[in-house]
């Protein structure tokens, strides 16, 4: 290695040396600069952009008017800024009064801001976002330790889930030439649940026993005892009938239909394509969970599938919680002979299955839909229909077909079902 080369390294170690200083100076003063810029509204950088133009023009010009006019919106421009000028730091408490309710009832929360500090904060704007609305809230000058409460209503005409916040302090001047604003405190989700409809007498608990439900494979234990056969090389001897035996003597031992668990699958098709109007969806995503909650109250194992995925159903909670999310798909995404698919793939061991649809739905897709599912099980759909006025009830293959066009029909379908 040459002396010449032994100078260069300390050369160019000192040189990365001092780029990295200067990319991480140039980072800081781009990361202050995005902070300024995002304080300037647009109104304010046309008047910027007008003050910049009228110096340089009035200057090479010597045009008195434009420089006089350079001056006033300059000056207009510091003294909006002056309003940036002073402290945002109020403590944010969001509360609202329940997280969970029901379509059209009442939302309400209040949002408290405290001042803290020793110093007194000027007026200023608090902005509440609630959903893809939000809410104002005009704050005035906040002395040390006081406290200022704001209470305010969401609207809850639809179902959904509703992020509310953050809250965002908001400190501007009067033309709305600046604007700074600072986050507080972290969003909450306002579930607003689908409309339910609580029914007794009509169970579905009719499908099940204290063990299971007897299916038609024969197994050698079980609970569900079925017949006597002889005795086979591999049997256990637990399950010999000996009076069967002393009576014949033969070795008889007991054979069993092998019992399933209660399972309760729903099967929620949000395809676009499958219903006619919004209303329909809502109709069958209230249907879903009216059931749903009954098998609950069953003491069911409840699974909820829709196109795309699977919903938490373990208890009303959670069931009530994730049909508050369900959005209509698109009609690429399949209907629902493919949820019956997805349901016959991943729930092989389905007791009874509920299909809920919308009416654009033919008997041959409800016919192709049945066929798929888990063979053994007890399978009702029910279709939904706003423009229905009685339930009306229709075989398609094994499957029991329901219609229904409000909530308050639900029961009355099923008696119609179990009848």
């Amino acid at each position: 290695m040459t002396a010449q080369t032994l100078s260069a390294a300390p050369e160019n170690a000192r040189d990365a040396g001092w780029r990295d200083i200067a990319a991480l100076i140039g980072a800081r003063v781009g990361g202050r600069l995005q902070k300024i810029a995002a304080v300037i509204r647009p109104l304010a950088w046309v008047l910027i952009a007008l003050a910049i133009m009228f110096w340089i023009m009035g200057s090479a010009l010597g045009w008195m008017e434009l420089i006089i006019a350079a001056v006033i919106i300059t000056i207009t421009l510091l003294l909006c800024a002056l309003f940036l000028i002073g402290r945002t730091e109020y403590d944010v408490a969001l509360d609202l009064a329940r997280t969970r309710v029901v379509v059209g009832e009442r939302a309400v929360g209040a949002l408290t801001l405290a001042n803290p500090g020793s110093r007194a904060i000027l007026p200023s704007r608090v902005v509440l976002p609630v959903g893809s609305g939000r809410g104002e809230f005009g704050i005035q000058r906040l002395a040390p330790g006081e406290k200022a409460e704001e209470l305010f209503a969401i609207p809850t005409q639809r179902r959904g889930v509703v992020e509310v916040g953050p809250v965002s302090v908001v400190r501007g001047d009067p033309l709305g030439l600046f604007e700074r604003a600072h986050r507080r405190d972290d969003p909450v989700d306002l579930y607003v649940h689908p409309q339910t409809v609580l029914f007794d007498g009509q169970s579905l608990g009719f499908l099940r026993d204290l063990e299971g439900l007897p299916a038609a494979d024969l197994s050698r234990d079980d609970v569900s005892f079925h017949a006597l056969n002889e005795y086979q090389p591999g049997d256990d001897l637990r399950h010999v009938h000996w009076r069967s035996t002393a009576r014949t003597g033969v070795m008889m031992v007991r054979q069993y239909e092998e019992t399933r668990r209660s399972h309760f699958v729903i099967g929620l098709s949000r395809s676009s394509g499958d219903y006619a109007v919004d209303a329909d969806l809502e109709l069958g995503i209230s249907v879903a969970g009216s059931i749903g909650l009954r098998a609950i109250r069953d003491s069911q194992r409840v699974d909820v599938r829709v196109q795309g995925g699977e919903l938490r159903a373990g208890t009303g909670k959670q069931l009530l919680d994730s049909l508050a999310g369900v959005e209509s798909s698109k009609s690429r995404e399949g209907g629902i002979a493919e949820l019956s698919g997805v349901i016959a793939a991943t729930l092989p061991l389905a007791s009874v299955v509920v299909l809920v649809c919308g009416n654009r739905v033919s008997n041959e897709d409800l016919r192709v839909a049945c066929a798929r599912l888990p063979f053994g099980a007890k399978v009702i759909a029910i279709v939904a229909d706003t423009n229905v006025e009685m339930p009306a009830l229709r075989r398609i293959g094994e499957a029991d077909v329901v219609s229904v066009g409000t909530l308050q029909q639900i029961p009355l379908a099923l008696q119609k079902v179990l009848a």
